[in-house]
């Protein structure tokens, strides 16, 4: 049996804030709810009018994997029957680490033996150590030159790269390697330092690194194994053309491990052109449903949103509540501070700084409700989170998904909420029959029994709180962190003329 354990599981989404064409997820009235920028009309076939909003966008068909020519080795049971060295092992067993997860068992012999790894397993699921173990094996005793990485570890966001240096770094520690994480929204000439001292592993989003390769800063020709972790969010943001100049600078006779919540878009020219007969395994279905998780849809009338939002923040215990825009998460939060409830806001537009302040409020406890955009829908553990919250429903069935993932993760329970408004029902129905999602429906009223029941929702104390403020950006000489040497500002996967091309092909983006 699977226990649950400190590192957790890679996680990690995708479409940025204020993405524009949004479908019924963005409500029309209420003090802090987002405005629609845009509203597809219906598509042909609707059957009678409605004006309860847009269809959620297609789902995108699962590409055939590839067969794989050479048979796999067999599963593992335990860490300790594994060709790892002894000092990987200890570590294991002194993060209190012994049980693999399915996606580790199946995996973790082939990528040690060297085999190439197509895996597919739902956000928390433990792709963090299935593709972190064998990286750092293969590099002991290895030290990489200066600007020289041995091994490379592509993300599409920040919170998901500080996650995956997290979870390795005890492993590294034990083995005395040296892990860089190279991402956008912070010091690029301190990240370039790190580089010219040496690190064998290099975690990093994709814009920031071609930028510090472009400044001579970095190499990718001594790179023995690359990984890419939720690569379909990377495709969905944008990212594949950074991702394949980085690739096809890395020798083509390393080894590569690509481990996704789903495998459809652009995945498959990734698959082809990358990996050589590789390991195929798959956790979940392709919707990903989690057997210990719970879905309920609160339909609430216009006028009760904003109450029951808010006494659902007053529960006792953590919770994230996801909301479609930047001004609606900061509207919210100052709400909920107003009245009592300690909130803090996550999305594009803070610093790096501020954001890993403000998850580290929220994971230590002094913050017990996070007020989020879709950043927060990967890349982000927190320990027995047993409530996630749509404010305002997502805008596609991935989107859904990676919410709701915050909880129920490694094993554990936990229950996702969407509140709904009258002309927002059909298209949430048809939203969650696209991830394979059945609900629980209920009518509800601020107050109400069944509200309590399912959040454990209560009236907020009505005292306001103040918190301290999240530091500022760290700057760099006179220049801010976000900014490059010629003064242009940085977008979120990097900065100067890559993350300008990032805006360019997915607007709105944010890592």
């Amino acid at each position: 049996m699977n226990r649950t354990r400190r590192t957790g599981g890679s996680s990690g989404h995708h479409r940025a804030d204020g993405s524009a064409a949004r479908s019924a997820g963005s409500a029309r009235a209420g003090r802090f709810r987002a405005q629609e920028t845009g509203r597809p009309g219906p598509g042909p076939g609707t059957g009678r009018k409605s004006g309860q909003g847009a269809r959620s966008a297609p789902r995108r068909q699962e590409f055939a994997t590839p067969v794989t020519l050479t048979e796999p080795l067999p599963a593992a049971e335990t860490f300790a029957e594994l060709d790892m060295p002894a000092r990987l092992l200890a570590a294991l067993r002194a993060e209190g680490v012994t049980v693999p997860f399915p996606i580790q068992a199946a995996t973790l012999p082939n990528a040690l033996a060297g085999r190439d790894v197509l895996g597919r397993g739902r956000t928390g699921s433990g792709k963090t150590l299935a593709f972190g173990l064998p990286v750092l094996a293969r590099l002991d005793g290895r030290r990489a030159a200066p600007r020289q990485p041995l091994a490379l570890v592509l993300v599409p966001t920040r919170e998901l790269a500080q996650q995956v240096t997290d979870a390795l770094t005890p492993y590294s520690r034990a083995l005395g390697l040296r892990l860089a994480t190279v991402v956008g929204g912070m010091s690029i000439g301190r990240q370039a330092s790190v580089l010219r001292g040496g690190a064998e592993v290099v975690v990093a989003t994709p814009g920031r690194l071609k930028d510090l390769i472009e400044r001579g800063d970095c190499r990718l020709d001594r790179v023995a194994v690359a990984v890419l972790d939720e690569a379909d969010q990377m495709a969905d943001m944008g990212f594949l053309p950074q991702v394949t100049t980085l690739l096809d600078q890395v020798p083509s006779g390393g080894q590569r491990l690509l481990f996704s919540a789903t495998l459809d878009g652009d995945i498959d020219l990734l698959v082809r052109r990358y990996l050589h007969d590789p390991v195929v395994h798959s956790v979940d279905p392709p919707a990903g449903g989690v057997t210990t998780m719970e879905h309920h849809l609160l339909h609430v009338r216009d006028g009760d949103k904003d109450t029951t939002a808010t006494e659902i923040a007053a529960r006792d215990g953590r919770v994230i509540m996801f909301l479609d825009t930047k001004h609606a998460v900061d509207r919210l939060t100052t709400h909920l501070l107003s009245v009592g409830v300690h909130a803090s806001a996550l999305h594009g537009g803070r610093s790096q700084a501020q954001r890993t302040r403000t998850l580290a409020r929220f994971k230590e406890g002094q913050v017990t409700v996070l007020v989020a955009t879709n950043v927060a829908a990967r890349g982000i553990h927190v320990d027995h989170l047993d409530l996630v919250v749509n404010v305002d429903p997502p805008g596609d069935h991935k989107d859904y998904l990676h919410r709701g993932g915050r909880t129920a993760r490694a094993g554990e329970s936990g229950t996702v909420v969407t509140l709904v408004l009258p002309h927002q029902r059909r298209a949430v129905d048809r939203l969650l029959a696209d991830a394979g999602i059945t609900a629980r429906t209920a009518r509800i009223r601020p107050g109400a029994p069944e509200l309590h029941a399912i959040t454990g929702a209560r009236t907020p104390s009505g005292v306001p709180v103040t918190l301290p403020a999240p530091p500022a950006a760290p700057r760099e000489g006179k220049r801010s962190a976000g900014r490059d040497r010629r003064g242009r500002a940085a977008g979120p996967g990097g900065n100067g003329r890559a993350a300008a091309r990032t805006r360019r092909s997915a607007p709105g983006s944010t890592t």
